[in-house]
C-alpha cells in the first residue's frame, strides 16, 4: 500500500489516483496524514478493503509522508565505505543525531543554500514508526514499521564540524534540509525489505549508488537500539544512514550550488528532486 500526503490531506495512491481517506471513511479518519500513525493498525485494516473514488492528482502537490514528526532520528556511518569515506571509522555504537522536524518537507522542492556553506548530499533509506515502541526486540522490528520512503540528509559541512567535537544536528536542520517521499510504502509492498538498491545524482551524474543491505545496523536493528534508549511513537522518522559518494568524501570536495537539481531514489518507492538556489544577497 501507499500512503501520501496530497496538498495536505491524507490519500491511498493506487495506479489509478488518489483516494482521500477522509471522504472515503466516511469521517472515520482525518483529512491530516500526521495524526493516522496513531491508529497505524487500525487504519491499515480498514484501507485494505477500502473503497472510494479513485481521482488524477498532481504530483508537485505531494508533501512529507509524515509531516510534523515528534522525533526524528538520524543514523551516522551506517555505511562501511562512508564511513572509510568520512574518515572516522565505524562506530562501536550507532552515530545518533536528530534532524530538528522543522526542516522536513515532501519530495519536489527548491532549497535556499546557506550563504558561505557547503552543502552537501546523502541518500537515505527512511523508516517511518507507525506503533510504539519501548525496547522493541529486533525479532519484532519491522512490526513497528508503518513503512518506507526516501530522504535526503542534506548538510551544511561547514556548521556540522564548526565544533569540537562536531555537532551534526545544526547543520543538518536547515529550511528544507529533510526532503522525505514521495509517499510511504507499508513494508509487505517488497520482496525483501532489508535489501533495496538507492542512489543519487546531480544534473544527471550520478553521485550515490548502494543497496541498503549494506547497512551496517539493519532497520529492525535500529528499531531495537534506538527503542533501548528512547520510546519510539508513532509518526517518528529514522533517517538510517548514507553510503559513500557524499561531497564530503570526494577529492576535490564537490558542494551543492545554486541551479543544480539533486535527484535521489530508493528502489520500490521513488524518488525525490531537489533544486537549489542562493540566498538573497549570496
Amino acid at each position: 500500500m501507499r500512503i501520501g500526503n496530497l496538498d495536505g490531506r491524507l490519500v491511498i495512491l493506487t495506479g489509478a489516483g488518489a483516494i482521500d481517506v477522509e471522504r472515503a471513511s466516511g469521517g472515520r479518519f482525518g483529512a491530516g496524514p500526521q495524526a493516522v500513525y496513531a491508529r497505524w493498525a487500525e487504519f491499515t485494516a480498514w484501507a485494505a478493503t477500502a473503497e472510494g473514488s479513485e481521482e488524477p492528482y498532481d504530483a508537485a502537490l505531494l508533501g512529507a509522508p509524515s509531516p510534523a514528526p515528534r522525533q526524528v532520528f538520524g543514523i551516522g556511518l551506517n555505511y562501511r565505505d562512508h564511513a572509510d569515506e568520512s574518515g572516522f571509522g565505524v562506530p562501536d555504537y550507532p552515530s545518533v543525531f536528530t534532524k530538528f522536524p522543522s526542516c522536513i518537507t515532501g519530495p519536489y522542492t527548491e532549497v535556499t543554500l546557506p550563504p558561505g556553506g557547503h552543502t552537501d548530499w546523502e541518500v537515505e533509506l527512511v523508516a517511518v514508526i507507525g506503533a510504539e515502541g519501548w525496547h522493541v526486540r529486533e525479532a519484532d522490528g519491522w512490526g513497528h514499521v508503518a513503512g518506507l520512503c526516501a530522504g535526503q540528509d542534506l548538510s551544511e559541512r561547514i556548521t556540522q564540524m564548526a565544533s569540537k567535537p562536531p555537532q551534526f544536528s545544526m547543520g543538518k536542520s536547515f529550511p528544507g534540509f529533510g526532503p522525505t517521499g514521495p509517499w510511504l510504502v507499508t513494508p509487505d509492498e517488497f520482496e525483501n525489505p532489508d535489501d533495496l538498491e538507492l542512489g543519487s545524482s546531480i544534473n544527471g551524474v550520478q553521485m550515490q549508488k548502494s543497496r541498503t543491505g549494506n547497512l551496517i545496523l539493519s532497520v529492525p536493528q535500529l528499531v531495537a537500539r534506538l527503542s533501548g534508549a528512547v520510546r519510539l511513537l508513532p509518526g517518528d522518522i529514522i533517517f538510517t544512514g548514507t553510503p559513500a559518494g557524499v561531497g564530503q568524501g570526494r577529492s576535490p570536495q564537490r558542494w551543492l550550488a545554486p541551479g543544480e537539481e539533486l535527484v535521489s531514489y530508493v528502489e520500490g518507492i521513488g524518488e525525490l528532486r531537489q533544486r537549489f538556489t542562493a540566498a538573497p544577497g549570496s
